[in-house]
């Protein structure tokens, strides 16, 4: 059965943010008992400096050997905050957390370039382009809020014609990047002091910030470099409760791991009794699921989390010819 907001699929607290209205969220316990498989999410405060790849190294040393440990988006070495980290089966819902909102601050240079679009690059001044006005950065602002076409910067690591982007530019290749949709929640100026600007952004996965930043740049017949970037949150991983790598390289990790009910907090929640929790331990469908009790209708049901009784996340469950079948199951305790 689907039950109510007061029972075991209740809001995340203790500063996690809120979500629409009508999404239920897990129960999440006040600390992680200690397991023979670590199992969690770690919100790591990344330095700049660092790739992303350095954090998972760093983690997966001080681990049991074969402990998986994927990280939840890349950020590049200039940026710093939150990198979310899946530590042993929390490694296959690492997608789950990808689509939640994410957070940033960044600071641009407007009238300034570089063929990487940071300060990674070697930067060119361009002193004659018009200095834009609040006004018309405001506006342009605006305009790039909501679903639009982005181009990714060619210093990416996206795959285009089966190669890494940044790998075909140092190889001295011409190519064209393609563009894509990403959605852009919110995107406010913060500070505009000529000819740095800061940004405050919420969007969706797949964006690229840098590139956000030039394009505003753009709009108002200029261009513009990025001087630094932090991700300050990802969905309920928030940088004021994130880890410093000092401390994952000396702490008790286990004592930093995340509930991974995180991870789902924006699907459905569904209630699962005992006999359940065994029959989707052991693959079987469930066939006598009322999704009616949903408050507001939700539409997106395609899957839902399927969570113990006191509030454990035991399986994500999608539709298969008229049952719920389990599509991720996890342990517990």
């Amino acid at each position: 059965m689907i039950v109510s907001h007061s029972d075991t699929c209740k809001a995340i607290e203790n500063n996690v943010p809120a979500t629409a209205p009508g999404v239920f969220h897990l129960a999440i316990p006040t600390r992680i008992e200690p397991t023979v498989t670590p199992f969690g999410f770690l919100c790591c405060n990344k330095p700049p400096g660092m790739t992303s790849r350095d954090v998972v190294n760093v983690v997966q040393r001080r681990l049991p050997r074969k402990t998986k440990v994927g990280h939840a988006g890349t950020l590049d070495p200039l940026a710093q905050g939150v990198l979310v980290l899946g530590v042993g089966p929390a490694v296959r819902l690492v997608p789950y957390v990808q689509q939640q909102p994410k957070h940033y601050q960044a600071t641009f240079r407007i009238g300034s370039s570089s063929i990487s679009g940071d300060l990674e690059g070697e930067i060119t001044e361009f002193p004659d382009l018009p200095i834009p006005t609040r006004d018309q950065l405001t506006a342009a602002a605006q305009k790039l809020t909501g679903e639009i076409e982005q181009v990714p910067p060619a210093h990416s690591a996206i795959w285009v014609d089966g190669q890494r982007a940044y790998r075909r530019i140092r190889a001295g290749e011409d190519f064209e990047m393609p563009s894509r949709k990403v959605q852009i929640d919110h995107l406010e100026i913060t500070r505009y002091d000529f000819p740095e600007i800061d940004l405050d952004i919420i969007c969706g996965s797949g964006t690229y910030i840098r590139t956000l930043g030039i394009d505003l740049a753009i709009a108002t017949e200029s261009t513009a470099v990025m001087s630094f970037l932090s991700r300050i949150g990802v969905g309920p991983f928030l940088l004021n409760n994130s880890v410093s790598i000092d401390t994952l390289k000396e702490d008790d990790l286990e004592q930093h791991l995340l509930p991974v009910s995180l991870a789902v907090q924006h699907l459905p929640c569904l209630q699962i009794d005992d006999e359940e929790t065994t029959l989707l331990g052991h693959g079987v469908c469930l066939d006598q699921v009322d999704l009616s009790k949903i408050p507001n209708n939700s539409t997106d049901m395609t899957e839902i989390a399927a969570a113990t009784q006191g509030g454990q996340l035991r399986a994500i469950l999608r539709l298969k010819r008229g049952q719920w079948c389990p599509y991720r199951v996890f342990p517990i305790n």
